[in-house]
Formats: structure tokens, sequence, C-alpha cells
């Protein structure tokens, strides 16, 4: 039977094929990235003071909701931190050589430090202290070459898009969910691209193994589960 896309060949597939690695590319372009920015700064009213109704008068956004999405932001920001770094460190590793593949990694790195600079701001305008950039340790994957980096990104990228699934029902800002799910959008479209090149396709066991895998709706996860993810990425 010859290999397709979803098996375990199609990371030697997208090498040799252009069509493919076109195809790849195209799943994951930067306008979505772009998009997320835009809502989020929007979602803080720009210069000025978003303004909302209270029981007792009018405040400001940041005053009526001081804790809840704030530290939902906060939390996103360290998720997206940690990517923004790993494909970071991927890239200038010079670890992949394919230069599709490459320039594959560096078009979603892009998108993921977007998402850093917009989720920063964000904090800003809601009154916040952004959280502070962990120190991270993807040596031991890198060093693995191609095909664990990209197995990584993959879980990466699974992981991002569930994460902001599991805080969907509670974000208050109607504004800053819809912000939150134009990258959520992203980050599953990133997962779809990855799970088909490194042979996962739609299927899976849980939420990091495929792009849809429980049937017809995707998996959320909660803050523990997701922190338990990354830990092994942050440096102690």
């Amino acid at each position: 039977m010859p290999e397709t896309d979803t098996q375990p060949g199609a990371l030697h597939a997208v090498r040799d094929d252009p069509g493919t690695r076109k195809r790849f590319l195209k799943m994951v372009g930067g306008a979505g990235a772009t998009g997320a920015l835009g809502l989020l700064l929007a979602a803080c009213g720009g210069d000025d003071e978003r303004k909302t109704a209270t029981a007792g008068g009018t405040t400001t956004m940041a005053k009526a909701r001081p804790n809840g999405d704030l530290a939902i932001v906060n939390y996103a920001l360290t998720l997206e931190y940690l990517e923004a770094d790993f494909y970071d460190q991927a890239v200038r590793s010079g670890e992949i050589r394919d230069r599709a593949v490459a320039d594959l990694a560096k078009r979603i790195g892009e998108a993921e430090q977007a998402h850093v600079d917009a989720l920063t701001a964000t904090v800003k305008k809601l009154g916040g202290t952004p959280a502070t950039k962990p120190a991270t340790r993807f040596g031991e994957i890198i060093a693995g070459g191609p095909a664990k980096i990209l197995q990584a990104a993959a879980d990466v990228e699974n992981l991002g898009a569930a994460a902001y699934l599991g805080q969907a029902p509670r974000i208050r800002s109607k504004e800053i969910l819809a912000a939150a799910l134009a990258i959520h959008s992203v980050e599953a479209r990133h997962a779809a691209a990855l799970n088909q090149l490194v042979g996962r396709g739609f299927s899976g066991r849980g939420p990091l193994d495929g792009s849809v895998p429980t049937g017809a709706f995707a998996s959320p996860m909660s803050m523990d589960q997701v922190l338990a993810q990354v830990k092994p990425f942050l440096a102690s």
C-alpha cells in the first residue's frame, strides 16, 4: 500500500514532493495571526479605555474584570512565550535542513511571536503586568533532529489549541473571547498541518494526538492539565 501524507512516511513525502510542501505552507498562512493581533488590541478599546455598565455605574473594562480575564490572558501569554521560543530555537539550530519545512517552522514561529506581542499589549491595556517570560529547555528535542522537532511541534500546537478551548467558557469579556478564539483557530490550523506532516492525520487518542481526536468535537484541557504537559519544557 503506498504511503500517504496521513501515514508515517509523510515526513519523507513532504521533502520529496514540492506540491505537498506548498499545500502544508498554505494551511498555516500568517493572516490569522495578524487578525488576532487586531482583535486583541481592539478588545481593550485602542487608545481609549473601554466602558462597560455595572450595578454601580460605568467603569473601565480593567476595573470591571480585574482578575479572571487578566489571569487567562497572562496564562495564554506564558504558553505563547514557550511556543515562540521553541520555534526560534528550532529554526536557529539549523537541524531542519529541508528548506520548505524550515520555512514552515519559521512562519509558524512568526505567528506565535505575533500572539506574544498581542497578548502582552492586552495585559497592559487591562491594567496588569505581563507574565514573565520563562526560561525553557528544548535542547534535547532539538538535538533529536527534524523528526523529533516536528513531532514536538505537533504536540505543542495541539496543546495550544486545547488550552484556548479550555479557557473559553471562563472568559467574561465578549471581545477578549472573540480574540482568544481567533488565536485558537490559528493554533488549530498549525496543529492540523503538523499532524498531517508527521503522519498523525485527524485521528488520535487524546487532545495532543490528532486534529479531531474525539470525533466531531475537539477536546479542551484545563490549566492544570496544560501546565503538567509544559513542565518538562521549563528550566528548573
